[in-house]
């Protein structure tokens, strides 16, 4: 019995230190870092909001371009290859989609805003209607 408990214990801890759901050729980047290049407007940063219109209408990062997620798949020539995207959603589990389907397309400066705009809106940063 002890080891079987001590075989389980040590396939749980095996597994937790795997990297499962470990971002898969792009980065995260803190709601802090994000908005320090909101303040410090970049031509070669582009905002991804892949939210719905509704939501992007309620409040969104100032000067973010909106394509859903749903859509990204079919807009891809709105987005410039050569330019740091940073994707954000509500929660970040969009995001993390929208980055990963960047990324298996070709785009190689990709970041996923950590906590989306639950944490953006948490932190009490400005937003654009």
């Amino acid at each position: 019995m002890k080891h079987r408990l001590l075989i389980v214990f040590l396939l749980s801890l095996f597994l937790s230190a795997c990297d499962q759901g470990e971002p898969k050729g792009y980065s995260i980047i803190s709601v802090q870092d994000a908005y320090q290049l909101v303040k410090t407007p970049d031509k070669n940063t582009i905002f991804l909001d892949v939210r719905t219109p509704g939501e992007y209408q309620s409040g969104h990062v100032p000067h973010a371009k909106l394509i859903p997620v749903q859509t990204l798949a079919s807009r891809f020539n709105e987005i410039p290859k050569d330019k740091k995207i940073i994707v954000y959603c509500e929660s970040g589990v969009r995001a993390a989609r929208a980055a990963e389907l960047l990324v298996s397309h070709g785009y190689t400066h990709v970041q996923s805003m950590k906590a989306s705009m639950r944490g953006w809106r948490s932190a009490g940063l400005p937003t654009e209607k």
